[in-house]
Formats: structure tokens, sequence, C-alpha cells
């Protein structure tokens, strides 16, 4: 693989999926993880940025690879999988990469809901699973419903608040349709860190509404939400949403809750959030002929506007067609994202 090894700092970088995902599994591979390990988390990261949901895509690499570094991360250790009943799996991560535990555990369950009709599965002890999409897209592939509930760290102001105390707390759901399944993959925040540090680079405002500065003031100015916090989308609603979503997931998993989960965002200390999904079988609960009306339905959303409105799109329409666009014209990175990625492939070829 050859890859020019600068940029102009002025402008986005077009890079190809296939590109940027080798250079990704170079790294990675070169700061300790195995084949498979590197080439599983590679696909999530460059699914982010294909999505356009650059705060989940290769603008993380870099605190995973130090991650690796300092042991936080282990790539190649066999996971535990325990199921406490016939319908619920215990999954302890043994510190190995969010989507390879995340993976292994969907698969135990997609199996074991075709015969109970509904599975869980509650991980601890794991890092960091970025999007949700492509895991609950891989349920509905298998022809089920897929629910994915996470934690992070507390970035997110309570209601009336001003320090952040609960995680952006996303969650995923995909139902399968005759065609493309409908996905929703969302968080309980106005925005992810990840966009609001990508203003910051970029030295724009933020809309108001996204954060509060530290004395709780609304603020347009990216940088003071370092020291105050995200706003919760939605007002109380979007709260009261992450608050229950924390709760659940702390509860079916043993993990941390609020300002004690780490482990997300930094190059420091050990992972201490949770994941749950659920798998639920169609075909086992007899529920597959419903899918031709669902499919009728969404038809019917998206062809309910008044024609001087532009298309209408169900969840998981914008995600699949920037997708599309993308593999065909390549990924358009922010510089200081590119150059950080060519910089670690340079010290993993140098080492």
């Amino acid at each position: 693989m050859s890859i020019a090894h600068s940029v102009d700092l002025n402008d986005d970088v077009v890079v190809s999926a296939t590109e940027l995902h080798d250079a990704v599994v170079e790294i990675l591979k070169g700061f300790g993880a195995t084949p498979s390990d590197a080439t599983c988390q590679a696909t999530v990261l460059v699914e982010g940025d294909l999505r356009d949901q650059h705060s989940h895509g290769v603008r993380r690499l870099p605190v995973l690879a130090s991650r690796l570094a300092n042991g936080l991360l282990v790539s190649g250790v066999e996971r535990d999988l325990v199921w406490e009943t016939d319908a619920v799996l215990r999954v302890d991560g043994r510190r190995g990469f969010g989507p390879v535990v995340a993976y292994e555990a969907i698969d135990a369950i997609i199996e074991r809901a075709g015969t109970t009709g509904i599975a869980l599965a509650a991980i601890s002890n794991s890092n960091h699973v970025g999007m949700l999409a492509p895991y609950i897209e891989k349920i509905a592939g298998a022809g089920q419903i897929g629910v994915a509930l996470t934690t992070s760290e507390a970035l997110v102001h309570a209601w009336g608040g001003a320090r952040a105390m609960v995680g952006t707390n996303p969650i995923g759901i995909a139902v399968p349709t005759t065609t493309y399944p409908l996905v929703l993959d969302m968080s309980t925040a106005a925005v992810s860190m990840g966009k609001i540090l990508d203003y910051a680079a970029k030295s724009r405002p933020i809309p108001l509404g996204w954060a509060v500065t530290a004395d709780g003031v609304p603020t347009t100015d990216a940088r003071a939400v370092a020291s105050g916090a995200i706003s919760p989308f939605g007002g109380a609603k979007g709260y009261a949403l992450g608050v229950a979503f924390e709760a659940m997931v702390a509860v079916l998993t043993g993990s941390e809750m609020g300002t004690a989960v780490r482990g997300t965002l930094d190059s420091v200390e050990v992972a201490t959030k949770g994941d749950v999904f659920f798998a639920i079988s169609l075909e086992r609960l007899g529920l597959v002929d419903h899918l031709p009306a669902l499919q009728g339905y969404l038809d019917s959303v998206r062809s309910s506007h008044n024609g001087a409105q532009g298309d209408i799109r169900v969840p998981g329409d914008r995600a699949r067609s920037t997708r599309e666009y993308r593999m065909a014209h390549g990924i358009e990175l922010h510089p200081d994202v590119w150059e950080g990625t060519l910089k670690l492939l340079d010290g993993v070829r140098s080492a």
C-alpha cells in the first residue's frame, strides 16, 4: 500500500475507504493487535467516517493506539461468555476491543434468539464500541429486531444543571423490512463531543443549545465546553432518557454510572462502561408476515412530502446513501485526522 505522506492542511483530504481501512489495520497491528482484531476495529472506525459520523471514525484512532500501548486495551484474549439463563448472556470482555467483543456477543444472541425468541447480552470490561448502527444492522440482517444501549463518560448536564453528570448514552434500534432495515442510531445528547472537538479544531462557533459553560450559560464557544457540559437533546425529555438508559445498562452489566464511567475518551483509565444488546427473532415469534405492512408504511412516510419539500427519509436512509456515495467517491477527512493517521503509520513502519 502506497500512501502520500503530506497533506494540504487548508482542505479536507479525500481518501478511499479501502486505503483508510488498510492504514488503520496496519497501525493497530503495529501497536500489538492481532490481524483479526485490527480488521474488526478498523472496519467500525471507517464505517463512522463513511456515514458522516466522524466523531466515531478514525479520529479515535490515536486514543485506541495509546490504550493498546498502555495495556488498557488487550488484543487476542479469549472473552468470558456465560449464559445466566436460557436468554441472558453475560460477557466479560477482558479489556478487549469493543467491536470484537460486541460482535462475538451478537453472534451468540442471534443464534440463541432463534430458539428462545429473544436474547440479551450484557457486556462489561470492554472498550468503546463506536457507533451502534453496524451492530444492530447485523442483527436485522439475520431477520431479527436489534436493540443496543451503551453508556459513556459523563459529558451531559442534568436538566437545569451545569455539571457533566450523565453519559451521552445512545440507543440503536434496527427493524428488518422487505428491503433495507429501519435503523435508528442516536445519542441522548444534543451533539457528540467529537463534533464539538471538530468545531473547536476549525475555530467555528457551535450552534446555541449544544452546550453550556461551567456556569451553566449556553455558549457558542466550542472550546468553553471542555470545562462545561453538553446539553441533552430535547431538553428535559432527552435528559430523562439518558438517565433511564444509564440506569438500565449499569444494572444489567454491573458497570459504573455517571462520573465513575471512564476509559471511552482517554488513554489512562480502564474502561468502566457497559453495553447491552437485544436480539428478537421475528421468525421464532411468528411475526415475519408483518414486514410487508411495515415496508408499505415506511414507503408512505417517504412519499408524504408536499412537493415543495425535499426528500423525506426514515431512520437509516441518510446514512445508507452517504455511505454509498463515499464508497464510490472517497471519504472526506479533516486534514488533522489524516495527518495524525499518517504519523502513526510512519511510526509503526519505522519501529
